[in-house]
């Protein structure tokens, strides 16, 4: 009787919602629906404004871990702070001021010149400055700054000048994790058994400025002395932020060397059992389908002065080529390109390289280098005298 009972029900349920229309609504009409098509956004550096045109001939500049920015103007021999905003803080005169660096204990490594008797004579040679940005003690900033050492070509290695000691250039400086720091040097005396190693290297030198090795590098085909050519801008992992700067020792460097077909190249810093070495990143050769460059493309570059890695987690490699007068864009896995947005209909990374000879906002004239904070690029735009500033459209909310 009961299973009767429960069979009636059901069957009364099935039947009246099958003979009564509209019992749980009408089927609704999809058909005005139009179907998205989806398009790939545009992925690309868009100016920000305004142009920051006060500077004559600005050749290098920094973010630091203070989170000031920090540039070099050639034509007065400064070092000029700026807040986020580009306003400026404060002036340093430094005598021949070319790059300049900032280590986490928030000292400035600026390299310059200084006045040295070389043969009887007073010559100039390049050098390493340290400023103290403490002052006192009490007081913090570029307007407090004193010079605290001076580390001058080729007296951190040997207590005597050679006759090309002073065609010997310091060009561009790279910070550690622990302050220890590189140096790319470039010279005319390329002999690799030379005391100091030749002349084109990159050095390392201790957090209190004593000088440590030139850069060994190990390859397939043995360890080289002499691996680098020309080397100029260099670039390590270690960048800021302050709270999460930290990481190995790798770091990119660019060569200016005419017979060089790969120009840019990532160097690991390996530590296994059975020590450690400086040994070069192979960056394999990606699939047109996914992207269409790859950073040790042969003949990709003509004059890579500068290179920047950022260091808020998205990864980038930047590079400044001054013939071309543009900015390339890579992954840190040498990748050329930007991973498309979500809701994108494609997967392939997008081209975001830019420039070309020009005063546009999106040209240059002669780039030199470049800064990277809050998502935002700044650039030396060196021969158009101004500072020129980027935000990636896929950082816009």
């Amino acid at each position: 009787m009961k299973w009767s009972k429960i069979y009636i029900i059901c069957s009364f349920s099935i039947l009246l919602i099958s003979s009564c229309e509209g019992f749980l609504g009408k089927k609704t009409d999809l058909d005005f629906i139009e179907i998205p098509e989806y398009l790939p956004r545009e992925v690309a550096y868009v100016p920000v404004e305004p142009v920051l045109e006060k500077y004559a001939k600005p050749i290098d500049i920094i973010a630091g871990f203070d989170e000031l920015i920090y540039i070099v103007n050639e034509t007065t021999e400064e070092i000029i702070s700026l807040d986020e905003s580009g306003k400026e803080l404060s002036r340093f005169q430094l005598e021949g001021v070319q790059s300049i660096a900032q280590d986490r204990k928030l000292d400035l490594l600026a390299i310059g010149t200084t006045d040295r008797k070389v043969g009887g004579n007073i010559n100039k040679v390049t050098c390493i400055y340290r400023i103290d940005l403490h002052g006192d003690g009490n007081n913090y900033g570029l307007e407090y700054a004193r010079i605290v050492d001076t580390i001058a070509h080729p007296l951190y290695f040997k207590s005597t000048f050679s006759g090309s000691d002073n065609q010997v250039k310091f060009n561009k400086i790279a910070v550690l994790a622990d302050n220890r720091f590189y140096v790319t040097r470039t010279g005319i005396d390329n002999n690799q058994q030379k005391v100091g190693g030749p002349d084109d290297a990159i050095l390392l030198f201790d957090e209190d400025g004593t000088y440590l090795t030139p850069i060994i590098v190990n390859t397939p085909n043995g360890f080289f002395r002499d691996y680098f050519k020309k080397p100029t801008g260099i670039s390590s992992f270690i960048q800021p932020p302050q709270i999460s700067a930290g990481g190995p020792d790798h770091f990119v460097f660019t060569s200016l060397s005419e017979n060089t077909s790969i120009k840019v190249q990532v160097i690991d810093y390996i530590e296994s059992d059975f020590g450690a070495s400086y040994e070069p990143r192979i960056l394999l050769d990606v699939d047109s389908s996914v992207a269409d460059g790859n950073l040790n493309t042969p003949e990709r570059f003509s004059s890579p002065v500068s290179t920047l890695v950022t260091g808020d987690g998205t990864n980038f490699i930047f590079v400044l080529d001054q013939d071309k007068d543009s900015l390339f864009q890579f992954t840190v896995s040498g990748i050329e390109g930007v991973k498309p947005p979500v809701g994108s209909a494609t997967s392939k990374y997008q081209m975001a390289s830019f420039g070309g000879l020009g005063d546009g906002l999106k040209q240059f004239n002669a780039p030199s280098a470049m800064a990277y904070k809050n998502k935002i690029l700044w650039i030396c735009d060196t021969g158009n005298g101004r500072i020129l500033r980027f935000k990636l459209t896929t950082d816009f909310q």
